[in-house]
C-alpha cells in the first residue's frame, strides 16, 4: 500500500510540475542593431523593449506591459498618452542609476538639461549587448560604461535581465555589477537607484501641489487637484501603506491599482546580498517607484547616512526582481513573501 501511494504521490508531482511548466510562456529576443534596441516578447506577445541609443542619458526598459497588454509605466518623454503628467523628463520607464557619483548626478539627467550645466551630470553609455537568449527564461545581458560629459569612465556596468512570465504574471530579475576604473564614491543623496515611473492610474490620488528640489538646486511642482483615474496605493513588507511607505525600509514594495477593468499589481523585491539590505523605499505618491539603499541620510533625518566607496578594480553587485501581476486583485503579502524568499536564493 504505501509504495502504491508513493507511486501515486510520485505521479501526482510530475504532473504538478508538467502543468507549472506549461504555465511558463515563452520569451522571444528581436535585436536591432541599427535601432539599438532589444525587444521583448512574451507568449509572442509585447513586454517591453531594452533601449540604449545614443539620445538616451542611459539605458532603459519601456514601456513595460502587464500580461493582460496594459501599459504600466508611464508614456512621457518618448510617447504622449492623455492624462500622462510632463514632470521628471528623466523618468522613463526602468532604470538603474544614480544621483550623486564621484560629484556627478546621474539620476536627473536628461534632454531638458541646459548644455552650460551637462558639465555636472553623468551619463551610462551603453556599448555593447553581450548575450541574447530565448526560452522559458529569456535573458539579455550588456555592458555600459559610467562617465562623465567628457566620456572618461568611472564605473563599467553589466547587467543580466532575467524574463520570464505566465497568462498573468510577468517578472524581470535585473543583477548588475559595477567595477570601479577609477576610485569611486556614492556620497548618499535621495534619487537611485532602481527606479521605475508609473502610469497615471497607479499614481496616489492627492489635491495637493508637490514641490521636488534635487541637489543643483532645480525645483519640480508635480501639480494635484481632482483625478478620476489615480487610484493606486503603496504597501512595504513592514506594512506601511500610503505616503507612509516612503523613506522606510522593507523587503518588498508593493504599488497597485485598477487599470481599466482589471487590478494591476507592480511589486519591487529587494535580495539580501544588495548593499544596506534591506532597502530605503524611494516610493512617492505621484508616480516615482524606486529603491535606494544609499539614501540613508535623507531617509532618516540625518540620523545615519550610507556612502558607498569602490576602489579602482573593486566592483558591488545588485539584484531586484520586479512582478507585475494582473490576477483580478493585488498580490498578497504571502505571495511577495513566498516570491522574496525564492529570489533570496538566486
Amino acid at each position: 500500500m504505501n509504495q502504491i501511494r508513493k507511486a501515486a504521490l510520485a505521479i501526482t508531482m510530475t504532473a504538478l510540475s508538467t502543468i507549472a511548466l506549461a504555465q511558463q510562456q515563452q520569451v522571444t529576443l528581436v535585436k536591432s542593431a541599427k535601432d539599438k534596441k532589444v525587444d521583448v516578447l512574451i507568449g509572442g506577445k509585447p513586454f517591453t523593449s531594452f533601449l540604449y541609443p545614443d539620445t538616451l542619458e542611459k539605458p532603459v526598459l519601456y514601456p513595460l506591459h502587464a500580461a493582460n497588454g496594459t501599459v504600466v509605466t508611464r508614456s512621457f518623454p518618448l510617447d504622449k498618452r492623455a492624462g500622462d503628467a510632463t514632470d521628471h523628463p528623466h523618468h522613463i520607464g526602468l532604470w538603474f542609476n544614480y544621483e550623486n557619483l564621484n560629484g556627478l548626478d546621474f539620476w536627473n539627467n536628461s534632454y531638458a538639461i541646459p548644455a552650460a550645466k551637462k558639465s555636472q551630470y553623468g551619463w551610462i553609455r551603453t556599448d555593447k549587448v553581450l548575450e541574447t537568449k530565448n526560452g522559458t527564461t529569456g535573458s539579455l545581458t550588456y555592458h555600459a560604461n559610467w562617465t562623465n560629459q567628457a566620456k572618461e569612465v568611472i564605473l563599467e556596468e553589466t547587467t543580466r535581465f532575467e524574463f520570464s512570465g505566465t497568462g498573468s504574471q510577468r517578472v524581470i530579475d535585473r543583477i548588475t555589477t559595477l567595477k570601479a576604473v577609477m576610485d569611486a564614491k556614492f556620497n548618499d543623496a535621495k534619487d537611485g537607484m532602481l527606479g521605475l515611473r508609473l502610469a497615471h492610474e497607479l499614481q496616489m490620488p492627492t489635491k495637493e501641489d508637490q514641490k521636488f528640489t534635487d541637489d543643483k538646486g532645480i525645483v519640480t511642482i508635480v501639480k494635484g487637484g481632482t483625478d478620476p483615474l489615480a487610484n493606486g496605493n503603496y504597501l512595504t513588507s513592514a506594512g506601511k501603506t500610503g505616503d507612509a511607505a516612503w523613506s522606510t525600509r522593507g523587503v518588498w514594495c508593493l504599488v497597485y491599482g485598477k487599470m481599466g477593468n482589471d487590478m494591476i499589481s507592480i511589486a519591487i523585491i529587494d535580495h539580501p546580498q544588495n548593499p544596506n539590505y534591506p532597502t530605503f523605499w524611494h516610493a512617492r505618491g505621484y508616480g516615482l517607484f524606486a529603491a535606494n539603499p544609499l539614501g540613508e541620510k535623507i531617509f532618516t533625518n540625518g540620523k545615519s547616512e550610507k556612502n558607498l566607496t569602490l576602489k579602482k578594480g573593486e566592483s558591488v553587485t545588485f539584484k531586484y526582481r520586479i512582478v507585475i501581476a494582473n490576477a483580478g486583485e493585488k498580490l498578497s503579502a504571502d505571495q511577495l513573501n513566498t516570491a522574496a524568499a525564492s529570489f533570496a536564493k538566486k
